[in-house]
């Protein structure tokens, strides 16, 4: 008995596929063969017409302030290095350092704040987001010199 793959082969090489429809096309696979039938409609407009469900535009809008915050902490510590590297007021620098911290990490805890809340609201698990970790950040941005 012959299997999937050697049928698909022996098809391809008769020609079968050859004159297909929507041939040198991108596929449309923009809806979910998941979705509830009655709703598909629904969603298609709403999609076609820049319309999202609510809690995946939060979920957008949390994953761009979390980059934000990620980039500020990076050009903070890239302006620290810096500055301790040209040795012309090191105290100075880390006082701004420390300021820089402080207000990165009291923006990671309200991003947190907002990330717990969006998790409440998702529909699965596997679209919950992951609380952001500042001394994780902290170590990684040490890590990598700043960039």
């Amino acid at each position: 008995m012959p299997v999937i793959e050697d049928l698909i082969r022996q098809a391809i090489e008769a020609g079968k596929f050859s004159d297909l429809s929507g041939k040198g096309k991108p596929l449309r696979l923009d809806d979910n063969p998941h979705s509830d039938p009655a709703w598909r409609l629904a969603y298609h407009l709403l999609r076609e017409n820049g319309f999202t469900l609510p809690w995946l535009e939060r979920r957008r809008e949390i994953e761009a302030e979390c980059e934000q915050a990620c980039q500020r902490l990076r050009f903070a510590w890239s302006r620290h290095t810096q500055a301790a590297q040209n040795e012309t007021a090191p105290a100075a620098a880390d006082a701004e350092w420390q300021q820089n911290a402080a207000q990165s990490r009291e923006q990671f805890a309200q991003l947190n704040r907002r990330i717990f809340d969006y998790n409440l609201q998702a529909p699965a698990a596997q679209f919950q987001m992951i609380p952001l970790d500042f001394e994780r950040e902290i170590q990684r941005i040490c890590e990598s010199g700043g960039g």
